[in-house]
């Protein structure tokens, strides 16, 4: 179909060595785009794009893993200033500290605001301009349906989510003039490794999650990557300043 290929764009994905950031990159990969994976676990950044480069298909740009640490301002200037123009950004990446609010501790808050609402922040003021330099861009946040609809225990982070909500309808707005979109993806409860380590921490969890969901099973790392894929092709110029959930249907809105 047309508007679905990516070939002579350029994207960057963080947390792309994650199971849910690696999905986005393939798709876009297999769309055409030359991919950045960038991790603060370089090692593993470069191997989820030595993977990508191997099966990529005849046409597409292929993918280069970069170390990033997005809690740090000077790392994220030091990546900018390397990676050169920039047609699409996926701020996937995240930490979240699970705990009752009343008993957290602050230091975390500082992390997750560092890295959840700080870092993207940053990295679009410094790429931006480039987009609407060219006339073109994509910007898509990964927040989290807990920060749509409240989650135990993830007070901090929900907080940091939910600041992208702001930030990403601002853009929308700021930026449309420039051909550039910017829009919100909120994953459900997915079936990632660090849902299974608090699985095996707390056995029949996952279960228990699942049973609530009405499409009766966790959402998958590939089915987030569809939604983002198609929001960075040109089928998607039109959607701006959208929250989407992928969810099963345990949040409708």
């Amino acid at each position: 179909m047309d508007g679905l290929w990516l070939g002579g764009r350029t994207a960057v994905v963080t947390g792309g060595a994650g199971a849910i950031g690696a999905a986005i990159c393939a798709d876009l990969v297999a769309l055409g785009a030359g991919v950045v994976v960038a991790d603060v676990d370089g090692a593993g950044a470069a191997e989820v794009a030595a993977r990508l480069r191997e099966s990529r298909r005849e046409g597409a740009a292929g993918a280069v893993g970069t170390k990033v640490d997005l809690a740090d301002p000077g790392s994220i200037q030091e990546f900018c200033d390397a990676v050169g123009p920039v047609d699409i950004v996926v701020h996937n990446a995240g930490v979240s500290i699970v705990e009752p609010f009343a008993g957290s501790d602050p230091a975390g808050w500082d992390l997750m605001w560092r890295v959840n609402l700080r870092a993207p922040m940053l990295l679009t003021r410094l790429l931006l301009p480039g987009m609407l330099a060219r006339s073109w861009g994509r910007l898509v946040f990964i927040s989290s349906d807990g920060a749509r609809a409240g989650s135990g225990g993830e007070g901090a982070y929900a907080a940091t989510k939910a600041g992208l909500f702001g930030l990403a309808k601002t853009l929308a707005r700021e930026a449309a003039r420039g051909n550039v979109t910017s829009n919100v993806v909120c994953p459900g409860p997915t079936d990632t490794p660090m849902l299974r380590r608090i699985d095996a921490e707390k056995p029949g969890l996952v279960d228990k999650i699942a049973k609530g969901i009405p499409l009766r099973r966790l959402g998958r790392p590939a089915d987030v990557a569809g939604l983002v894929a198609y929001l960075c092709t040109e089928r998607a110029a039109y959607v701006t300043g959208q929250t989407l959930s992928v969810s099963g249907g345990i949040t409708m809105h």
